[in-house]
């Protein structure tokens, strides 16, 4: 191999390698752009909470009927579109646990 192939050789390693790291610079700079309050990293948001479940509102219901809420409870359950709550759509038991949780508090 000649001078002149070693060089063509080394010229396309150096533009392959210069690729590669203008490449590397653009992921990085789509990774830490964002809000320039922190320094532009982008801070993780928080976990969303889990959904609560059947099990978990019957629980807290059922606390509250033993202290003596049912009336209320059942009023609630009512303006939720339910006569029990199986009946209740999920997307509805985090309000819901809201006003119950309230009740003998005011």
């Amino acid at each position: 191999m000649g001078k002149f192939s070693e060089l063509e050789l080394a010229i396309k390693d150096l533009r392959t390698a210069a690729a590669t790291i203008n490449d590397v610079a653009n992921t990085l700079a789509e990774m830490f752009s964002g809000d320039p309050h922190t320094g532009g990293v982008v801070e993780p948001e928080a976990p969303a909470k889990p959904a609560l479940t059947l099990e978990q509102v019957r629980a807290v219901l059922a606390d509250k009927s033993r202290k003596g809420f049912t009336a209320q409870i059942r009023s609630l359950l009512q303006k939720y579109g339910a006569s029990k709550l199986s009946g209740i759509d999920p997307a509805n038991y985090e309000a819901l646990l809201a006003e119950v949780e309230v009740l003998g508090n005011g």
